[in-house]
């Protein structure tokens, strides 16, 4: 038996941002956005579209959201003194880490602080019913797929660790997929961030929570990923590409919104947090390794990997995944980023054994020869 659900009403197209003036419905908001945003003529834009009912602009939000400046953020909106306190619903327009910030903005707690909130996430609590405030979506990148999760990933530098927040009310309300939006970004995010959604789809797949849904919406966005990312790499303002990509990477953020990552993605954080490196990359460079750990567990996932590279058998697949990051750029040998072998193998068990690593389609115990044989290089 097996289910697939996602609640986010998506609205797909050009200028589908000219939609959100009916999805809010006459509500009033706040825009969550990045610094570069008005600059771009983004910030305007939405305001001509929205009018009075746009309340305030949120433009400083940084990559990878850190708790340590979403405190001071998210006391100042919640404050009962805040004339933003009430306003009901986000607008998030950004990449993964404006929609990730903008979910643990909506969470109200009961005191109104930050604190509260990150005591929920360090002891994976949920918080209590509230006026907890609805987000509309509007992803600026193709790959994060936060715009049709429930997940958002909060930083914490200082302490050299990473969050999860995940609360019923943290699935966005609709999302808005406007490929125009996305002609602007430069070629590291770009990549980046296609990176990230082939990552997402791979993730999908072998994993012990997939389903017939996700695994064909998975197989879709991987397979359009790797024949359109290197053209629009090439040309990056085109927006027939741009629409496919947009396309693909909202594919693979429906198919893992059921499905979770798994040991790619439980490997990035600590590559994140002690490389710096970015998350698009951290996640994806690996994926040969993994690609090879993943085959020989089941006959369905090796039948949908393998399509997905017009291979007939595993080698042949994993080197087509090898040839197409390197062609992009990607180093794909861990060294590169600065492991030595003994190193990676402790990296890859640790990770295998973390809350993401344990839906990997192979567990630690039950294929400890396949990751002794695997993680070295």
């Amino acid at each position: 038996m097996w289910n697939f659900h996602n609640p986010v009403h998506i609205t797909n197209g050009p200028s589908s941002l000219d939609q959100l003036p009916a999805l809010l419905g006459g509500r009033s908001c706040l825009l969550i956005t990045f610094p570069e945003a008005r600059g771009l003529g983004l910030v305007d834009r939405v305001q001509s579209l929205l009018g009075a009912p746009l309340r305030g602009v949120i433009d400083q939000i940084e990559p990878n959201p850190d708790v340590q400046w979403l405190a001071p953020l998210y006391d100042d909106l919640h404050a009962a003194d805040s004339p933003h306190a009430a306003v009901p619903c986000l607008v998030a327009l950004g990449g993964g880490s404006v929609i990730d910030a903008a979910k643990a903005l909506l969470c109200a707690t009961p005191s109104g602080r930050f604190d509260a909130l990150l005591s929920a996430l360090e002891q994976g609590t949920a918080l209590p019913a509230a006026a907890h405030k609805s987000l509309i979506a509007i992803p600026t990148t193709a790959g994060t797929g936060s715009e049709v999760t429930p997940w958002a990933t909060l930083w914490d530098r200082q302490l050299g660790r990473k969050h999860s927040l995940h609360q019923r009310w943290t699935w966005p309300e609709a999302a808005i997929i406007d490929a125009q939006l996305m002609c602007s970004l430069p070629a590291a995010p770009t990549l980046a961030s296609g990176l990230d959604a082939l990552s997402h789809a791979l993730e999908s797949i072998w994993n012990v929570h997939r389903n017939p849904v996700s695994t064909a919406l998975a197989v879709q966005a991987a397979r359009r990923i790797l024949s359109c990312l290197p053209a629009l790499m090439r040309d990056p303002a085109n927006l027939k590409l741009r629409a496919s990509m947009a396309d693909a990477a909202l594919f693979a953020g429906l198919a893992f919104s059921n499905t979770r990552t798994a040991l790619a993605h439980s490997l990035s954080y600590d590559i994140t947090l002690q490389r710096g490196v970015a998350h698009g990359i951290a996640c994806s460079f690996s994926l040969p390794l993994v690609l090879e750990m993943a085959l020989g567990a089941d006959p369905l996932v090796d039948a949908a990997l393998l399509s997905i590279f017009d291979a007939q058998r595993g080698g042949q697949a994993v080197q087509r995944l090898r040839a197409f990051l390197e062609a992009l750029g990607v180093a794909t040998d861990p060294q590169d980023y600065g492991f030595a072998p003994e190193d990676w193998s402790t990296l890859v068990h640790k990770a295998a054994c973390g809350p993401r690593g344990r839906n990997f389609i192979r567990s630690v115990a039950a294929a400890s020869p396949v990751f002794a044989e695997a993680t070295p290089y």
